[in-house]
C-alpha cells in the first residue's frame, strides 16, 4: 500500500500476527534504538509480571517470540532503554530470571550517508553519470568474468534452479524487466514497514539516497542466479533504516515461505543476542542453550555485508562469526581489497567484487552502485547455485563452506588499516565444481594507493 505520506509506524511480528508499536524511531541519549522498548527472553514466562513490575515494564509484551519466550516489552518507568538492560544485566551475571535482555537496536543499510560507523558511497552523490545504464552493461559487466560466471553455469549445469533468495531490503521496483519471471508469487512477498503485501520502494531518486538500494542488490543476485526466485522483503524504510524486531520478523517469514538464502546488505555497530540466535536455529533448528524460533524444519543460510568503513571496526551481523551466516566484505577489479571495506581476518570470511556494479534501479533503468551491499548479494547468488547443485545437503553451513572453501585464496601481508588479508574472493565455478584449490588469477598489486605485498 502506498501513500503520499509514509506511515513511520513499527511493525512486528507475534507468531505471525502483526501488532503495531507506538513509539516513533529515534536516538534515544547515546542508543541508536527504538525508544520505551526492550527485548527480553526469560527462562519461564511466568515470571514476566514479577520482572516486568520491578524494572517498570508492561507485563503486556508487544510481541513474543522463540522457545523459551522472547518478548518486545514496552517500558513504563520513563528510563530509556540502556538503563533498563543495565538494571537486568549488571552486576554480572544480572538477574537470574532473565536469559539475556537488549535494546531494539536500528540498523541501517551500509551505503547511508551520515553514520559514524560506516562510509556512505552512492550513484544519488555525485554519480550522475552513472544513471542510465542499460541492460547490456547489467548482462556483460566485469564482475561476472571475474568470478567466472558464466563457466559456472556451463560446467555446474546450474542457474539455481529451485532455490529461493530472500532479500531484506528497502524493498524493489517489482515491476523491473530485470526481474520478469524472476519473483516469488505475491501472496510470499511482504512490506515490514507498512505491514501490507506490496515491497515496492518508497522514495525518489536522487532525494533520498537510499531509494533504489533493495532493487539495485536484487538484481545483483538476479543475474548471479538467474533461475533462482526472488523474494523481496521491505525491512528498510525510506531513510534506508530497520530495527532488530522487523529483521527478526522478516527472516522467519522468509525461512517459513521457502526462502533457502537471506541477503542482508545492512548492518549496525553493536553485538546483540537476537539475531544470532535467530541465524543459528535457521542454520541447525536450535540454538546451543537451547531457544527455538517458529521455523519448523525449515534452513535457512544467511549472508551480510561487513559495511563501508574502510577499517577493521566489526560491523554485525556480518561479525557474528556464525557458521549459518558469512561476512562478505568488497574486492576490486584486480582482485585487491576494495579501500571502503570494512575487513578484520576474524570475522570477513570472503570477499567478491563490490565496486561499480551495474544493476537494476527503479523506474526500470540500470546504475552503478558501490559498497560490500553489492558484494553481499553475489554471494548469496553463488550459494542458491551451490545449493541447488547439492540438494543432498540440507544443512546451510554446509552450503557455505563450499562457497568459503572454493574461493581464491589470495593472501597480503601487513596491509594498513586491516594488518594481514585474506583476500578469499568468491568464484562460482570453482564453488559449484567443488573445487577447493581455485587457481589466483594474474592481476596488479596495487589499488587506490595501497601498497600490497603478495605473500600467497
Amino acid at each position: 500500500m502506498r501513500a503520499a505520506v509514509i506511515y513511520t509506524g513499527i511493525f512486528v511480528l507475534m507468531l505471525m500476527l502483526w501488532t503495531p508499536a507506538g513509539s516513533a524511531q529515534r536516538a534515544v541519549g547515546g542508543c541508536d534504538c527504538i525508544p520505551d522498548q526492550v527485548i527480553v527472553q526469560l527462562l519461564d514466562p511466568a515470571t514476566l509480571p514479577a520482572v516486568a513490575a520491578q524494572y517498570g515494564l508492561d507485563p503486556q509484551p508487544v510481541s513474543q517470540v522463540a522457545t523459551p519466550p522472547i518478548f518486545l516489552l514496552t517500558i513504563t518507568n520513563g528510563q530509556t532503554p540502556e538503563q533498563v538492560v543495565a538494571a537486568m544485566t549488571t552486576p554480572a551475571p544480572g538477574d537470574p530470571r532473565v536469559i539475556f535482555a537488549e535494546v531494539n537496536r536500528k540498523l541501517s543499510q551500509v551505503e547511508r550517508t551520515g553514520l559514524d560507523w560506516t562510509q556512505g558511497r552512492s550513484w544519488a552523490i555525485g554519480r550522475s553519470w552513472a544513471i542510465g545504464g542499460s541492460s547490456k552493461g547489467y548482462s556483460r559487466q566485469w564482475f561476472t568474468q571475474r568470478i567466472r560466471l558464466n563457466e559456472a553455469f556451463e560446467q555446474g549445469q546450474t542457474r539455481g534452479e529451485g532455490v529461493t533468495v530472500a532479500v531484506l531490503d528497502t524493498g524493489i521496483d517489482l515491476s523491473h524487466p530485470a526481474f520478469s519471471g524472476r519473483l516469488v508469487e505475491p501472496k510470499l512477498r511482504w512490506d515490514f514497514v507498512d505491514n501490507d503485501s506490496d515491497p515496492s520502494e518508497v522514495g525518489t531518486l536522487r532525494v533520498d539516497p537510499a531509494f533504489g538500494h533493495g532493487t539495485h542488490v536484487a538484481g545483483i543476485v538476479a543475474i548471479t542466479a538467474p533461475a533462482a526466485k526472488i523474494m523481496p522483503l521491505r525491512v528498510l524504510d525510506q531513510n534506508g533504516e530497520g530495527e532488530l524486531w522487523r529483521i527478526t520478523a522478516a527472516l522467519i517469514w522468509a525461512a517459513n515461505n521457502g526462502a533457502e538464502v537471506a541477503n542482508l546488505s545492512f548492518g549496525y555497530p553493536d553485538d546483540v543476542r537476537l539475531i544470532k540466535d535467530l541465524v543459528e536455529c535457521a542454520d541447525v533448528g536450535t540454538t546451543p542453550n537451547g531457544t527455538t524460533f517458529p521455523i519448523g524444519a525449515n534452513r535457512m543460510a544467511v549472508v551480510a555485508a561487513s559495511g563501508n568503513g574502510g577499517n577493521r571496526i566489526p560491523v554485525f551481523p556480518a561479525a557474528e562469526d556464525l557458521n549459518g551466516m558469512l561476512g562478505v566484505g568488497a574486492s576490486t577489479r584486480v582482485d585487491l581489497l576494495a579501500a571502503f571495506t570494512s575487513y578484520d581476518r576474524s570475522w570477513v570470511e570472503v570477499t567478491a567484487p563490490g565496486e561499480d556494479i551495474v544493476s537494476a534501479i527503479p523506474g526500470g533503468r540500470y546504475a552503478l552502485w558501490t559498497g560490500t551491499s553489492m558484494a553481499a548479494p553475489i554471494v548469496s547468488g553463488i550459494t542458491a547455485l551451490v545449493r541447488a547443485k547439492n540438494p543432498q545437503l540440507t544443512i546451510p553451513h554446509d552450503w557455505l563452506d563450499i562457497v568459503k572453501e572454493t574461493s581464491v585464496d589470495k593472501r597480503f601481508g601487513n596491509v594498513p588499516p586491516w594488518g594481514e588479508v585474506r583476500l578469499n574472493r568468491v568464484d562460482a565455478l570453482c564453488a559449484v565444481t567443488n573445487t577447493i584449490n581455485c587457481p589466483i588469477p594474474s592481476s596488479v598489486t596495487t589499488d587506490f594507493g595501497i601498497d600490497y605485498k603478495q605473500t600467497k
